[in-house]
C-alpha cells in the first residue's frame, strides 16, 4: 500500500466549514481551516504530510515523524515547543500548544484510520470536496478531473471564437 493522501477540491468546496466541526470535535481542537477568499472561493487547509516534510528535517528531537500510510506525526512527549516546524513549513500548520507548551497539528485523524474509518474531514464533507486514499488511487481521478474540466473549457472557448 502507499502513501495516503487528502485530496481538496476546491470546486466543490461550499464553505460550510463542517470539516472544522468534526476535526474539532474529534482531536478536541480543529487541525483544518476553511479560507474565504472574497466570496470566490472557498478552501481548506491542513497539513499535507509532505513527502520529504521540512517540519521532520528540522525537529531538533526527532517528535515528528512518518507512519505506515505516509501521515506526518508528532510525538508531545518528545516536542520541546520551539516552533521551528511551524517556521519551515510551507502552510504553517503546526500550532503552539499553549496549555501543553509543545505543537501540535493534523494526524490524518491516527486513532479513525486505526479503525478503518476515514479521517473526520473527510468523513463529513457533504460535498465530497476531501477525497482520502492512496495517492495512487487519488491523483489519477483529479487528473482525470482537470482533464474533462479543460476539454468543456476548450470547447466554450471554441464556439466564443466562432461567433
Amino acid at each position: 500500500m502507499g502513501k495516503k493522501i487528502i485530496l481538496i477540491d476546491l470546486s466543490r468546496c461550499i464553505g460550510c466549514r463542517a470539516c472544522e466541526v468534526a476535526c474539532e470535535k474529534f482531536n478536541g481542537a480543529s487541525k483544518i481551516t476553511v479560507f474565504e477568499l472574497e466570496d470566490v472561493l472557498t478552501m481548506p487547509l491542513n497539513c499535507r504530510h509532505c513527502e520529504k516534510a521540512p517540519c521532520i528535517s528540522i525537529c531538533p528531537t526527532d517528535a515528528l515523524y512518518t507512519d505506515e500510510d505516509g501521515a506526518v506525526l508528532l510525538s508531545p512527549l518528545k516536542c520541546i515547543g520551539c516552533m521551528m516546524c511551524a517556521i519551515v513549513c510551507p502552510f504553517g500548520i503546526p500550532e503552539f500548544d499553549e496549555l501543553n507548551k509543545v505543537m501540535m497539528k493534523c494526524d490524518l485523524c491516527r486513532d479513525r484510520r486505526a479503525m478503518g474509518l476515514l479521517p473526520a474531514c473527510v468523513a463529513t464533507c457533504p460535498t465530497d470536496a476531501l477525497v482520502y486514499g492512496d495517492v495512487n488511487e487519488v491523483l489519477p481521478r483529479k487528473r482525470e478531473y482537470v482533464a474533462q474540466k479543460a476539454i468543456i473549457l476548450s470547447k466554450e472557448v471554441g464556439d466564443v471564437l466562432l461567433k
